[in-house]
């Protein structure tokens, strides 16, 4: 019994300090840059979209997680003006893409990270249309600001809209599925 006593003593010491340094700090996003690109055969569009709120998760210096939820109703086209552009930002808003009405917010979830040469590779899950996929991307973090460049296949969110993989001979009127976010946080 007395050497059970000891152990557990002793155990405790050595997992105290542990418990005591890991400790997981959240860190708001104070300002941030969101852009978008899409391209189709004929050319592409870009524009800009808000971050509603956003945080990430440190363990020490450590990433380990995070949320961003991003507002869909704030779609803005950057490379068109007039009426061409608020035909594509009515578009973009209708559900033939984002059903922003019906689906106000996306969001990313960080699940984990892992440190590479600039960053991290980060692990996650992103919801769109009220689905969510897994995603996976590098993340650059130096100091209190944060960049990425996110790549995401729309169809896995339903989002048909002259999409080759759901609808054949568009020809000129296909639009990739793929469109990129690029991301700048600072915390």
């Amino acid at each position: 019994m007395k050497h059970f006593f000891i152990k557990s003593i002793l155990l405790t010491l050595l997992v105290a300090p542990v418990v005591v340094f890991a400790q997981k700090t959240e860190r708001k996003v104070t300002q941030s840059k969101v852009g978008w690109e899409a391209k189709k055969v004929t050319g592409s569009h870009e524009g800009t979209i808000q971050l509603k709120e956003g945080s990430f998760v440190f363990d020490g210096e450590n990433l380990v997680g995070g949320t961003f939820v991003i507002d869909m109703t704030t779609i803005n086209v950057t490379d068109l003006t007039g009426g061409g552009k608020e035909r594509l930002e009515g578009h973009l808003k209708s559900d033939d893409f984002f059903g922003v009405d019906k689906y106000p917010t996306a969001s990313l979830t960080i699940k984990s990270a892992y440190r590479i040469k600039v960053g991290y590779y980060v692990n996650g899950e992103i919801t769109i249309k009220g689905t969510t996929q897994p995603i996976a991307f590098e993340l650059d973090v130096e100091g209190n600001k944060a960049e990425a460049v996110l790549k995401i296949d729309r169809a896995k969110f339903d989002i048909r809209y002259g999409s080759g993989s759901f609808f054949a001979n568009l020809g000129d009127k296909t639009i990739y599925d793929n469109f990129e976010v690029e991301v700048e946080f600072y915390f």
